[in-house]
């Protein structure tokens, strides 16, 4: 962590955002800590954040995930499907063949 700090923190050091925002490096140290706490680490091989509350922390783009589809179902899901489509398309062949004599 000192090594990151030390890195990290400049006096009179300033950065600008895609904004045009400026951050000096205080203002930007919540962020430091969120991507040492959610990285794992080669001591424990665990992320810290894990390690101290025995939970992984939520990021923003874990949110994201929640609602995306899944597009490219396994081979396995796929052929179920399938499976299931034909058997359901059968019965339904057999039952208007019997409704239709």
């Amino acid at each position: 962590m000192e090594d990151i700090l030390r890195r990290f923190c400049a006096y009179g050091m300033e950065y600008k955002d895609h904004e045009g925002y400026t951050h000096d490096w205080v203002t930007l140290l919540p962020a430091v800590q969120l991507a040492y706490n959610t990285s794992q680490h080669y001591t424990t091989g665990k992320k810290p954040a894990l390690v101290e509350k025995g939970w992984n922390l939520l990021l923003p783009v874990d949110h994201l995930k929640k609602n995306l589809l899944t597009i490219y179902p396994t081979a396995k899901d796929l052929h179920e499907m399938w499976e299931r489509a034909c058997d359901t398309a059968s019965k339904c062949i057999a039952e208007a063949k019997e409704y239709n004599k």
